[in-house]
């Protein structure tokens, strides 16, 4: 799924997490370089789950980002049932790392 650009992103966003019963939600920022980083490890494993991971580019997504305190870059946010269940953020001029995204899946 191309990431949420386009305004209106707060209804759509919504809409799909009510549809979903789980969903692995990567707010990220087309600047950042730990996000640049971090981006192709998650695409790796939302290619393997298509249907439950979201990407949302901050850029143009600021709403969403205030909504659930987003501040750095990259963040992971898990949601079970269309509630917030775990979130992964990064750290401090480090960012994420795949080892912590196998934890938040669930995967070893």
């Amino acid at each position: 799924m191309p990431p949420m650009r386009e305004k209106g992103a707060t209804d759509e966003f919504d809409e799909m997490l009510r549809r979903k019963k789980r969903a692995y939600v990567l707010f990220y920022a087309s600047w950042c370089p730990f996000s640049k980083k971090f981006l192709p490890i998650f695409e790796k494993y939302s290619n393997q789950t298509p249907e439950s991971c979201i990407k949302i580019i901050a850029d143009d997504n600021e709403s969403l980002c205030e909504r659930y305190s987003i501040e750095i870059f990259p963040t992971v946010i898990l949601f079970e049932n269309g509630a917030v269940s775990k979130r992964l953020d990064g750290k401090p001029h480090f960012g994420l790392e795949e080892a912590q995204l196998r934890e938040l899946l669930g995967k070893s």
